[in-house]
């Protein structure tokens, strides 16, 4: 690349669950499941609709207190904190994932308009992976343009471990004239504002309003296809 395609280059960097993939279905299913193993034979306990359990997701309730609004006492709600967390990002609870609605459409605009596209993820390979080849994402992101967590890796938080990625990236990409990062929770946008990187928190993943915007995105938004809008916008009007 030259220092002419440098200069002109807009990059977009987005997460992946979120943006362009839907795991409220997923995260509802290891919601039942672990209550059900964390309450005893015959103990009547009082399931959340998956939109009440959704709000208290995205409004970033701890899963001890969701157990407890659920009917479990305080040490079962210990065991379904910690079951949840061993059993979401397992199989089979990946095949409830799926694509968020207008996503696709939203990365060919990105890729009509030009502009570089990379994913940065928490997803593991294989967990990146196997969505890719379940909703053929794998087309939108070359292997250089994809940072995700490997196999191996020991997760510490998400806040600590996402910006490690985002180092990467800078690192690692060619140089561009300005680069966004669109994702859907805190660790996106203290990432993109620890290496001031334009941040678009998206209303479609598991953070809701108020939550975003103690982090200070430079837009809200719906969803992926809105920021695309807000990125394309804003490129032209600074042309």
């Amino acid at each position: 690349m030259t220092p002419l395609d440098s200069q002109r280059m807009i990059r977009l960097i987005t997460d992946f669950d979120g943006p362009i993939i839907d795991v409220s279905e997923r995260y509802y299913r290891v919601y039942h499941f672990c209550l059900a193993k964390s309450k005893r034979d015959g103990q009547p306990v009082q399931p959340l609709t998956k939109t009440e359990f959704w709000t208290l997701k995205r409004s970033r309730t701890p899963e001890k207190k969701i157990g407890l609004l659920s009917g479990l006492d305080e040490a079962q709600a210990d065991n379904f904190s910690q079951l949840r967390y061993r059993t979401v990002h397992t199989q089979p609870y990946f095949d409830y994932d799926s694509l968020a609605p207008g996503a696709v459409a939203a990365l060919e605009k990105i890729q009509q308009a030009g502009i570089d596209l990379a994913v940065m993820t928490m997803r593991r390979f294989r967990e990146l992976d196997y969505a890719f080849t379940r909703h053929d994402l794998g087309r939108f992101f070359p292997e250089e343009r994809c940072y995700f967590i490997d196999n191996d890796y020991e997760k510490t938080k998400d806040t600590q471990d996402k910006p490690l990625l985002m180092k990467r990236a800078i690192t690692e990409l060619p140089a561009a004239k300005d680069t966004w990062m669109i994702g859907d929770t805190e660790a996106d946008m203290i990432s993109a504002k620890m290496y001031d990187i334009k941040a678009v928190g998206v209303l479609c993943g598991i953070r809701d309003r108020k939550q975003l915007e103690q982090y200070n995105p430079d837009f809200i938004v719906n969803d992926l296809s809105e920021a695309v809008e807000v990125v394309l916008q804003q490129t032209v009007s600074c042309r």
